[in-house]
């Protein structure tokens, strides 16, 4: 039994010589044989007619950006509750199909369907963008907008 153990100690003793003279053998390639020099790559200068690139896709298949709109708008057909409570209309007392605007100031407004506007404090647009679907169409005016939807 002893001599499994000597044989085991032995070949530890012969690997871990083995790895000490494959590191003095690397350190000192490393200190004879030097680094070769790199220079730093440089980005060739853009021709000029690669200066101005044309763009990927034509002006009329570009959607507008958030900032180039004044504001989006969704549906909202049933009742809206808001921190617990159920918001009416301060004009007529509506209490569902809201007409909800996210203004481009980040600001929501709601517009029931006599027209009558109140900015909502209580909603954000953190709230509007986790409610709102895709935007399936810009209108140039607010009027063909609330008539696309339905107001």
């Amino acid at each position: 039994m002893f001599r499994i153990f000597t044989r085991r100690r032995r070949a530890d003793r012969e690997f871990r010589d083995a790895q000490r003279a494959s590191y003095a053998l690397l350190l000192q390639l490393q200190v004879t044989r030097p680094w070769p020099e790199f220079t730093e790559p440089t980005t060739p200068a853009p021709a000029a007619e690669e200066a101005v690139a044309p763009d990927f896709l034509p002006p009329d298949l570009r959607v507008l950006s958030r900032q180039e709109v004044a504001g989006l708008m969704m549906r909202w057909q049933q009742p809206l509750v808001v921190g617990g409570e159920v918001r009416s209309c301060p004009g007529c007392g509506a209490y569902r199909d809201w007409i909800v605007f996210c203004m481009s100031d980040d600001s929501v407004w709601l517009r029931c369907k006599a027209g009558h506007e109140t900015k909502e404090s209580g909603l954000d647009a953190a709230w509007y963008n986790r409610n709102s679907g895709p935007v399936d169409g810009f209108h140039p005016t607010l009027e063909e907008g609330l008539r696309h939807l339905g107001h």
